[in-house]
Formats: C-alpha cells, sequence, structure tokens
C-alpha cells in the first residue's frame, strides 16, 4: 500500500493532523501543500463531529469552528477529490458522519481523492467489518488504534490484522499537549514494534523536537495534532514549517 510504503521510507515518519474545514474549505488544499512541502510523510485530516470523545480542547474548538461553517464529510471528500497533493492522505473521522453518509458512499467517494488510511477512533476491533469489507478491493487501509492499557493478547490480537500503520496511543485521556508521558509507554512501543508487520507510530500530546526524537527511538514517528492545529488557525505558517521540516530531518 502506498501509505505503508512512504512511512517505511521516511527516516522519521511525521504524521501532521490538521482539521478540514477550519478555517475554510477554500483553504485545505493550500494548508495541505504547506505541510507537503515542509516534509510531512503523510497528513492526517480530521473531520469535524459535534462529539469528539478522543479530542482535546485545541481540536474540539476547531471541529467546532468548522461546524459552525457548516462543513461536512461529503463536502470535505468532495474538496479532497480535487487536491494536487501527492502524499497520501489519512482520514480520521467518529464513526456516525461516515454511517450517515453510508459506508459504501464514503468509500467510493474516498477512492477519488489521495485518501489512503482511514482511522475511526470510536469504532472497536470487534466491529471493524463494519467497514473493512468493504475496503477489500481498495487502497485504502484501515488504521487500528492501540492504547497502553491494551493487555498483551489484545495487541497481539489488533496487530495481526493492522494495515497501512499502526497509531500508538501514548497517553491514557484526550488529544493535547504534554509535558511528560507515562513510564510504561516505552514498553509497550517495543512489543508493539517486536509484533507488528507494519509501522507503529506514536500519536497523543507530541508537541516539540524533543518528543519526536523520544518517540522515533522506539517507533517509526509521530503524528503531531494539537500543535499543528493550533499553529495553522493562528496563521504561524513559518513555524509551522519550521517544526515539520525539523521532525523529519530527525534520524533514528
Amino acid at each position: 500500500m502506498k501509505l505503508q510504503q512512504a512511512i517505511e521510507k521516511a527516516h522519521v515518519a511525521v504524521v501532521p493532523y490538521m482539521m478540514a474545514g477550519d478555517g475554510g474549505l477554500d483553504q485545505l488544499e493550500s494548508q495541505m501543500q504547506l505541510l507537503s512541502d515542509a516534509g510531512a510523510t503523510a497528513i492526517e485530516i480530521g473531520i469535524p463531529f459535534s462529539d469528539p470523545v478522543a479530542d482535546g480542547p485545541v481540536i474540539q474548538k476547531a471541529g467546532s469552528r468548522a461546524l459552525e461553517a457548516n462543513i461536512s464529510l461529503e463536502q470535505i471528500l468532495n474538496q479532497l477529490a480535487t487536491s494536487k497533493i501527492d502524499i497520501p492522505l489519512v482520514v480520521m473521522s467518529y464513526f456516525n458522519p461516515i454511517y450517515h453518509l453510508g459506508v459504501e458512499k464514503f468509500i467510493e467517494l474516498a477512492q477519488k481523492t489521495p485518501i489512503k488510511g482511514l482511522i475511526i477512533p470510536d469504532l472497536p476491533y470487534e466491529h471493524r467489518d463494519l467497514v473493512q469489507p468493504h475496503l477489500e478491493n481498495t487502497d485504502i487501509a484501515l488504521i487500528p488504534l492501540i492504547s497502553l492499557t491494551s493487555p498483551k493478547e489484545r495487541i497481539e490480537l489488533i496487530a495481526k490484522q493492522a494495515q497501512g500503520f499502526i497509531y500508538a496511543v501514548t497517553v491514557n485521556g484526550t488529544t493535547g499537549e504534554r509535558a511528560v508521558f507515562g513510564d510504561t509507554i516505552d514498553e509497550t512501543l517495543t512489543f508493539l514494534k517486536q509484533v507488528s508487520p507494519v509501522p507503529v507510530l506514536a500519536g497523543f500530546g507530541i508537541s516539540n523536537l524533543d518528543h519526536v526524537a523520544r518517540f522515533a527511538n522506539v517507533c517509526d514517528g509521530v503524528i503531531v495534532g494539537s500543535k499543528v492545529v493550533q499553529l495553522l488557525h493562528e496563521g504561524k505558517h513559518d513555524e509551522l514549517s519550521e517544526f515539520i521540516t525539523g521532525a523529519s530531518q530527525l534520524t533514528r
């Protein structure tokens, strides 16, 4: 799959997250191009939703701004169908917007875009068949999330079925910048790397180059959300580009 290949090719995979429609859909292409030009390996595109249970305050506010502008999942997919971005996109959506649009229609529209991965944080492993069978003849991977609280048996079960990459959640809580991480995270990531057939990326709370370097020692790269969303919202594009470039040029 193109997504897995892109991540494997990177020295340190850097996947910035942005909220589609925050600032207007007309800004989506230029925002993605900024991240791509800075050296992003792939881009995670958030879909605004009214009950984002995994999101911290920065991303919640971004989603609210998009919803206030009446941005819908179908509008986002239609906009992405016109994109010239040449790195893989990964959509992060709660299941409700996909279900409301229709799973088959969602995947039909997604195949017309650069989307190569799909993250559904409120879709448990046991319910993946609501989506996975519809992806069988596509190049879109259903990306699993694995938490710190998952027992080893469950980690192995989920990892065995993984495609694209595994999203390793680094904190017990919502998204947002963190000063410190738990003592067990290195042990969990090391075990996950041992059993995973696909790359492992760490996400939640990563907000500076020290964090990126720290996690690059134990996995294949990072996902950075709240910092990217905040800098885009504040128009601090130079600072954002510098951060993405610096992170992507780190060595493991």
